[in-house]
């Protein structure tokens, strides 16, 4: 072993192989302060392992660092929600706040990013204050939920060994695709350690002491003899010692085990498919609630194999529903849509017919790939949604139509009908006010406003969507996304300091949120504030390294500031992640002009604009090199194509009317020179300058005077002072 401290991979087939790689490999004396959990998520389920970490850390550190705890308690009881006792939620949202039966707006997939992050962070700054360095080994994390895998891939990845180190055990089978990130962690930030295969014991004969282990073990125990004492003994016997466990479970810790353990247990036990399939779904329910998809997923699809479709149609639909839900975000779109045929084809109750039609549209308009989408297709599914809303019974047949309809305002607006999508919202709004109680579907009735604010701000109504997401924050304050959409339209409306301010409490009232410091980032630097721009960026990457406009930029920046240096690694490690960036590979063609290689920076441009032709500063620049290496046609070409992409452009008008020039071809030149001449941007003195020259160069004497008159007429400029001398000169 090195004698750094590095995270460890332990690879074994069972728990016990594991146990011993370990002592080995770090024995007791040198952890530090230990702590064991297990990740398997038929334990906890989701964030199992994390979550009994923070069980054990978190009123510690509140006894001592309150603060800390506040400033994440959204990530804090999202992942760990036994710590409610402990932990007084201080950033509720209209989203976390609303009833089941009136939430109709859900988290995307990057939201468990955000928790993980904030998770890390806390961790570190707790392992950071204890007295001496901190291991935490998560086991079985091959058998963990996605958003655990997750988290250890970022944490192995942001914390310190030599304070905070990880130990991940799992057995040599690969990860499931989802966790590639975290098998990529491992191989690049953990020192793998193989245990030693263990001679398999003779299976023992079953006994109900063994079974009973293997259940006490929530179904986690890998001990061969537990395992298929379990699997032979009666089903009866099964059942009884799983109706004990979960009564167990209830009594004691119903909160810690609500996801795993305790549906788990219902549904091998006396009652399947009544415990065990209400149990499996109130699972799936607050997964999806939560945004802990591939749960949902999983539990979708078990509490659809206890469901009869022929007896319990509500439970069938509910399952049927949730699990498309997940699937839709996950992008599986084609299952998801199979199943919401099936629901069609099994059922002629009115609200299946209903929910699926919109789910469909939903479908084709948001959530298949951009070139599989079909709005035409969507548009249809929600026109037959609302007109099966019409016909719903009166306490329901308002909300449900607007609710439909704002669906179709999506289409719409994904179709270009822009009037049609904000009318579609206004009239939703205008009938919840008319038909609902104050203080009913608040969280719906936000969603309405804050689309109407998009629809506005699309029309070029600036002022109104603002107007109209300043009164959705008003009500639901808590809420990150807002303030981030409202920032972006104070930006394009030139108010700068209203769009830093939202930016910031974006940022505030959200676990780490690295849209927020990107788009902060990008206007600080627009404003010319270099040292916040590489502070804002330089926080994204160390959230996301594989960011790719963060990287630009931030590569950009520090060229642009002298840092090359940084600039090169930037670059180096771009492309690590994005072998094609044209932008990546531009940038590093400016570093090898910076180097004084031109043929490394002609190679790179010449890259950059195979994978994007369209990409001008990498014509420009490569027309720069062929101009000094005496080849004018070819920058002449490579600044005419520029040209043809972005317009006109004085900057390349220029360039292209000084190739010219330097080739004798006057008459083109001082076509160029003239034409830049015309743009707001351009150097009108230099342009001058150029021209007098050019015109002189033809023999157009008058000419030539009377440009550098106008020139000489410029006062500040350099160029002024030269015409004046040049003036003075005999002719």
């Amino acid at each position: 072993m090195s004698e750094q401290p590095a995270h460890l991979w332990i690879v074994g087939g069972t728990r016990r192989d594991r146990d011993a790689a370990l002592e080995t490999a770090l024995p007791p004396s040198a952890a530090g302060e230990f702590h064991a959990v297990s990740s398997h998520r038929l334990g906890r389920g989701p964030y199992a392992g994390t979550a009994a970490l923070l069980n054990l850390v978190v009123p510690h550190v509140r006894a001592n660092a309150p603060d800390l705890v506040t400033a994440h308690d959204v990530e804090l009881l999202s992942v760990a929600p036994d710590l409610e006792s402990v932990v007084e939620p201080s950033r509720e949202t209209l989203t976390s706040l609303a009833i089941p039966e009136e939430r109709t707006r859900f988290y995307g997939p990057a939201r468990t990013r955000r928790l993980a992050h904030g998770v890390v962070e806390f961790l570190n700054h707790w392992a950071a204050d204890s007295d001496q360095p901190v291991t935490v080994r998560f086991d079985a994390v091959h058998a963990a939920d996605a958003t655990e895998q997750e988290l250890l891939a970022i944490a192995l990845r942001r914390t310190d060994p030599a304070r905070l180190r990880l130990v991940v055990a799992t057995t040599a089978e690969a990860l499931p695709a989802h966790a590639a990130e975290l098998a990529g962690a491992l191989a690049r930030y953990a020192v793998r350690v193989d245990a030693p295969e263990s001679a398999a014991p003779a299976v023992p004969r079953p006994g109900v002491e063994r079974v009973r282990a293997y259940v006490e073990s929530d179904g986690t125990s890998d001990d061969p003899g537990e395992r298929s004492a379990y699997e032979t003994a009666p089903a009866g016997i099964r059942a009884e010692l799983h109706d004990a466990r979960a009564a167990e479970l209830a009594r004691t810790l119903p909160q810690a085990h609500r996801l795993g353990a305790l549906p788990y247990h219902l549904e091998h036990g006396s009652d399947p498919h009544g415990a065990g399939l209400r149990a499996v779904l109130e699972a799936t329910g607050h997964c999806v609630d939560m945004g802990f998809y591939h749960a949902a997923t999983e539990l979708g699809r078990r509490a659809l194999a206890l469901a009869d479709p022929e007896r319990e149609e509500e439970a069938y639909c509910t399952a049927s529903t949730r699990l498309t839900s997940s699937l839709a975000v996950l992008g599986q779109v084609d299952e998801a849509e199979e199943i919401y045929f099936d629901l069609r084809s099994r059922f002629t109750t009115p609200m299946v017919h209903l929910f699926s039609n919109y789910a469909l549209g939903m479908l084709y308009t948001r959530h298949r790939a951009p070139d599989s989408r079909n709005h035409l297709t969507a548009r249809v599914h929600l026109h037959t949604a609302i007109a099966l809303a019409s016909q719903m019974p009166e306490a329901s047949r308002s909300f449900q139509k607007v609710f439909q309809q704002n669906g179709l305002a999506l289409v719409e607006m994904h179709m270009g009908n822009l009037d049609r999508a904000e009318e579609l919202v206004t009239e939703g709004l205008a009938r919840l006010d008319a038909d609902l109680a104050p203080g009913e579907h608040e969280l719906h009735r936000s969603v309405l406003l804050h689309n109407r604010g998009q629809v506005r701000a699309a029309l070029g109504r600036i002022e109104e969507g603002v107007a109209d997401i300043s009164r959705v924050i008003a009500a639901d304050p808590n809420h990150p996304e807002y303030y981030f959409d409202r920032a972006s339209l104070h930006r394009r409306s030139g108010d700068t300091d209203a769009a830093l301010a939202d930016y910031q409490a974006a940022i505030d009232v959200s676990p780490p949120f690295p849209e927020a410091y990107y788009n902060r980032g990008d206007l600080r630097a627009e404003l010319g504030d270099t040292k916040g721009a590489l502070a804002d960026f330089g926080y994204v990457l160390e959230l996301e390294p594989d960011y790719l406009r963060a990287r630009i930029n931030r590569a950009s920046l520090l060229l642009e500031d002298g840092g090359l240096d940084g600039a090169r690694a930037d670059v180096a490690e771009g492309l690590v992640h994005h072998p094609d960036s044209a932008d990546l590979l531009c940038t590093r063609g400016l570093l090898a002009l910076e180097d004084g290689d031109p043929d490394a920076a002609l190679a790179d441009f010449t890259a950059a604009l195979e994978h994007d032709p369209a990409l001008y500063e990498a014509l420009a620049n490569r027309a720069v090199i062929a101009q000094e290496q005496g080849r004018a046609d070819d920058a002449v070409e490579d600044l005419s194509s520029a040209l043809r992409l972005v317009g006109p452009d004085a900057s390349l008008l220029y360039n292209r009317g000084y190739v010219h020039r330097s080739a004798g071809r006057w008459q083109e030149a001082i076509d160029d020179f003239t034409a830049a001449l015309d743009l707001p941007d351009g150097d009108r003195a230099e342009l001058l300058w150029e021209r007098a020259d050019c015109r002189a160069g033809s023999g157009d004497a008058d000419g030539a005077r009377t440009d550098l008159a106008l020139c000489a007429g410029l006062d500040g400029s350099p160029y002024a002072e030269r015409a004046r001398v040049r003036l003075a000169e005999p002719a």
